[in-house]
């Protein structure tokens, strides 16, 4: 039986990753310190004879006894919420947080794979963005310590790759949503469910043309998991490449909830991305991967585990 470290596990996509590879047959120990994680999005898991947790912070030295066949570092804080109240954490998590674990794959001879994101893209000037496109990042702005601490995560995890011969994955992920995303975490699929749901004014920032995909979660895990079997070490794209733009999707969400809200314009942050869309090609051709679920059955699932 193969064994996976996950940092992040207790996370939105770290949760529902620890929950897939128990099913296709890992031992799986999961570890988090909680600082964005919620430890009940585990707590079903914790009678699997398959599964531990580690509570850490993976920015401090990482100890692990058991031998690791994979290590998958998707720990970071993640939401525009947690730019402005824990910068320097989620700087940490993407430069000492990759360091320890690309050191503890190298030490354990474990295949790695580094959670990057669509944000190293920045505001990009290219639609849809691939892999090749270098970005347009404001590396000192409010959302600079998420961009480029992924962007500094992917140039290590290439070194080890080029120099150690570590035999690393980048995916870069566009917007995902699913049950046990946070509900607080201020992005715009659960800012949007629970102002509909409470009859709240929607707030959709800017004039809502700005465009995002949406890509369900179990598409990603898939796609995450044919990734880490691959033979691939260049960065890929996982995302749904339907554009919508905000306005319309605040409409969606409105009609699937049976919303009275009204919808309210507030000023565009700072630095935030006009366009984003995955260009998904190299996904396609070296993974076999694309999304299957349909954006308004996503999002009823979605509702329907909100209104829990």
């Amino acid at each position: 039986m193969k064994t996976v470290l996950i940092t992040g596990g207790a996370g939105f996509i770290g949760s529902h990753l620890c929950e897939f590879l128990l099913d296709k047959g890992y031992r799986v120990i999961a570890m988090d310190n909680l600082i964005t994680g919620d430890i009940r999005n585990i707590r079903h898991l914790k009678h699997n004879k398959n599964f531990s947790y580690i509570h850490h912070d993976v920015s401090k030295h990482i100890v692990a006894n058991e031998d690791l066949d994979f290590v998958l570092h998707f720990a970071s804080p993640a939401s525009p919420i947690d730019y402005q109240k824990i910068p320097i954490q989620t700087l940490k998590a993407g430069s000492l947080g990759t360091h320890n674990t690309l050191g503890l794959a190298l030490a354990k001879n474990a295949k790695y794979m580094l959670a990057s994101t669509s944000e190293v893209y920045g505001d990009p000037l290219v639609n849809p963005q691939p892999e090749s496109y270098f970005g347009n990042v404001n590396p000192v702005g409010i959302r600079g310590c998420y961009d480029e601490a992924k962007r500094f995560a992917e140039a290590l995890a290439m070194a080890y790759h080029r120099i150690h011969k570590l035999d690393t994955k980048i995916v870069r992920i566009f917007n995902t949503y699913g049950p046990r995303m946070r509900k607080n975490d201020g992005r715009v699929v659960p800012n949007f469910i629970t102002q509909s749901l409470k009859n709240k004014p929607i707030t959709v920032y800017g004039n809502g043309k700005q465009t995002r995909s949406f890509c369900y979660v179990s598409d990603l895990i898939n796609g995450i998991s044919k990734l880490m079997t691959s033979n691939v070490n260049e960065p890929v794209n996982l995302g749904n490449p339907e554009e919508h733009t905000i306005l319309k999707f605040a409409e969606l969400i409105k009609e699937l909830t049976n919303s009275k809200s009204k919808i309210v314009f507030k000023p565009l942050p700072l630095d935030d991305p006009h366009v984003r869309c995955p260009g998904i090609t190299k996904a396609k051709k070296l993974l076999k991967w694309q999304p299957k679920v349909e954006l308004k059955e996503g999002l009823q699932k979605t509702i329907g585990w909100f209104k829990k």
